[in-house]
């Protein structure tokens, strides 16, 4: 596991801010990724599931924060991890004001999410670029497909910021749909960084029998579930106001 690189000379105090700050990062990560688990398992709506996903939040921010701001520092700095890190902030906190604000209300903080997630696809792009220089396809040791992934996910949360804009906000199917998929996606890319990003702190007989890509393929399953759940309900009442209307 990378760790953030600290002189020997350095005093004992920095010594264990270093270690208070990865205790932290993963503490938050552990705690993110099981009250996320919990979050798709009480109904949603109800006091529990908002007080889970408050926790969910918090402790999301914590990790991801950390992640973005130590990863430059490390040994051998991954930028990758920047990225993850920027984007997982983003998408927790992004989803979480879809369902803070009332539906169809836009202000400055909206322009700022759809700055950000433009500089996180052109980042990708950019660090994309320079991974496909490289005979491996590597850049920092991640191969490509890691900052494919933030284009793609980087470019879909674009859209989406500039539908809201343009829409003056986002109510209904749309807005829980916004707070769904991005909530999901922070928890698959935590999800991700543990299982498979960090797999040598679980078992060998864990790591070859390939139960490590278990929690992501279900949380894509849980996601896909959800959406559909989410436009199937839509359909319904709107097909329920035509009759009403008829």
């Amino acid at each position: 596991m990378a760790t953030l690189y600290i002189s020997p000379e350095s005093s004992p105090l920095v010594h264990a801010a270093a270690a208070a700050v990865l205790y932290l990062h993963i503490g938050a990560g552990s705690v993110g990724i099981l009250s996320g688990a919990a979050a798709f398992v009480f109904r949603k709506g109800t006091p529990l599931h908002r007080r889970i996903g408050k926790i969910f939040v918090v402790s999301m921010l914590i990790m991801s924060g950390i992640g973005a701001c130590v990863a430059p520092f490390l040994p051998t700095p991954e930028r990758a991890s920047v990225i993850a890190g920027v984007l997982t902030f983003y998408l927790v906190l992004s989803s979480w004001m879809a369902v803070k604000r009332k539906p169809g209300e836009l202000g400055k903080f909206d322009h700022g999410l759809l700055l950000t997630s433009l500089s996180i696809t052109g980042a990708g792009a950019y660090f994309l670029w320079l991974a496909m220089q490289n005979p491996r396809g590597m850049l920092d040791g991640q191969p490509s497909a890691a900052f494919v992934m933030f284009v793609i996910i980087g470019s879909l949360a674009a859209v989406g910021d500039l539908r809201l804009i343009i829409q003056r906000g986002v109510t209904g199917a749309t807005r829980l749909a916004r707070h769904l998929w991005r909530m999901t996606v922070a928890l698959f890319i935590a999800a991700n960084s543990l299982f498979l990003g960090q797999p040598q702190v679980f078992p060998k007989a864990v790591q070859q029998s390939g139960l490590l890509n278990m929690p992501a393929l279900l949380i894509l399953a849980l996601l896909l579930f959800w959406l559909g759940h989410t436009a199937w309900g839509a359909h319904k009442r709107k097909r329920a106001r035509r009759l009403e209307a008829a």
